[in-house]
């Protein structure tokens, strides 16, 4: 039956118009008009030319981390101050690109490589890692220019090892014979920045998405301008959040007179766990959880938004996972490429190798290394400021606590399969109020197992008191 209601063709109308606006990149008007715009500059901007703009921004990134560093020593007008930091990071980056170097032809003839190698790549990688460390500890390396050197490798080291696990994945697969160099140099020094995951992953994935003529480079770039915009608005978004919710000094609570629901922050409520915070300290929790969700969208869509430009249309970082009606789906929503570094290399192995023949034993034992030792070693890794300096009550102090995160959030990503799997055999369709309920239970799983992810804030016996009291135990 056709409404007869005008309102009702109206709503339709704008909703439609809302739509068009919202997904421009896909508006073939809009695509028409930035293809005449920047015609020639998307003639000129092959998938060569594009990839050796990006190889020569890595070498920018790695020539401002020399003069970053330099600076950090002293003032450049103290010359011969600065010069033995300045020659010691230049060395340092000579090295690492070196050590990429290599990598790139063990990777381009893997076949060649010994066979330890060629079966265990990522225990290869991470063992350099782990013998130049046992090298730090044992010999105690002073402030001249070889210890400097090996401390250094050992701090930047971490960044680089999943990149350089993405490219002997390729290896393996022998997608890296007949590659250039700068092509590898293009994501293992990033331009576009980013944390130790790599974000567009390796060359695999980024050439699997790359722009090859002026039209999909142009919708890829139309692509990454939107999400440049909704980086801006989470971002603003998570001022206000913070401001109006939880008192941060910003902009927003001046525009607001100052005024602040004053919602205490986690990290200060575990260091206070008897203050019987009842209300208030479930309101911490959804607040971070939304607080956390919008830093991250925001800093993921700025990267992504980025490599889009440059004509990868890759996969955003984040993705609705505030939408997500399961504990599985959300983690695959709301840091993907950190989910895809812990399924390629823990995850996959795992399930190819282990209990064949037990299937729901075999997805356990895929889901825990991947969540769960994965993740552990991924965040031990990164604290390689404490790993130099052997401070390992402090390691231990933020690992005990991630611990049970990372235990708590592989069960719940193996039960999440579970029903999921059970869900999809049975084919039935959720009511609204069902669907609802879903995503509250999956914000409050999240929300909860978040307060022993707070970086060594509070101990186990604080989180501990934090959590009976959330339930009226304490």
């Amino acid at each position: 039956m056709v409404s007869r209601d005008p309102d009702h063709h109206s709503w339709l109308w704008k909703a439609q118009k809302i739509r068009q606006w919202s997904q421009f990149h896909e508006n073939p008007r809009i695509l028409s008009g930035w293809g005449k715009l920047l015609g020639p500059l998307l003639e000129w901007a092959t998938p060569a030319r594009r990839r050796t703009l990006l190889a020569l921004g890595g070498l920018g990134m790695a020539l401002n981390y020399v003069l970053k560093s330099t600076a950090e020593a002293g003032s450049w007008k103290a010359w011969e101050q600065v010069l033995p930091h300045f020659a010691t990071a230049f060395l340092l980056v000579v090295v690492l690109f070196i050590f990429f170097r290599i990598c790139h032809l063990l990777a381009s003839n893997y076949q060649i490589l010994p066979g330890p190698v060629r079966r265990s790549p990522q225990l290869f990688l991470h063992g350099l890692f782990w013998a130049l460390l046992l090298a730090i500890w044992m010999s105690s390396p002073g402030d001249g220019t070889p210890g400097s050197l090996l401390v250094g490798l050992a701090m930047l080291l971490p960044f680089f090892l999943w990149r350089l696990g993405y490219m002997f994945l390729s290896g393996q697969r022998g997608k890296v014979k007949g590659t250039e160099f700068k092509d590898h140099v293009m994501y293992l020094w990033p331009l576009y920045g980013g944390s130790n995951t790599p974000y567009g992953k390796g060359l695999d994935y980024l050439s699997r998405t790359e722009a090859r003529d002026p039209e999909a480079l142009a919708r890829s770039q139309l692509a990454g301008l939107r999400l440049l915009m909704l980086a801006g608005i989470w971002m603003a978004v998570k001022e206000l959040l913070a401001g109006a919710v939880f008192g941060a000094e910003n902009g927003f609570r001046q525009a607001l007179g100052g005024a602040s629901l004053d919602v205490p922050r986690l990290s200060m409520i575990l260091r206070d766990p008897d203050g019987g915070w009842g209300g208030l300290g479930w309101a911490t929790l959804y607040g971070e959880l939304f607080l956390n969700v919008l830093n991250r969208a925001a800093k993921g869509h700025l990267i992504i938004g980025v490599l889009r430009l440059f004509g990868f249309y890759v996969f955003r970082n984040t993705y609705k996972p505030l939408l997500a009606e399961s504990v599985v789906g959300f983690w695959n929503r709301y840091y993907y490429y950190f989910k895809e570094l812990l399924v390629e290399f823990f995850f996959y192995p795992t399930f190819a190798r282990w209990f064949r023949k037990k299937a729901r034993l075999r997805l356990f034992a895929a889901v825990f290394m991947a969540a769960f030792v994965g993740n552990m070693y991924y965040h031990l890794i990164r604290m390689t400021g404490e790993l130099v300096a052997r401070d390992f009550e402090t390691v231990w102090s933020v690992l005990s606590l991630r611990a049970v995160y990372c235990l708590l959030l592989s069960m719940g990503i193996f039960v999440s399969m579970l029903r999921e799997q059970k869900r999809l055999r049975q084919e039935r369709s959720r009511s609204l109020f069902r669907r609802a309920a879903a995503i509250f239970g999956v914000w409050s799983f999240f929300a909860l197992i978040n307060i022993w992810n707070q970086k060594g804030a509070g101990t186990l016996e604080s989180t501990a008191k934090f959590l009976l009291g959330l339930v009226g135990l304490g």
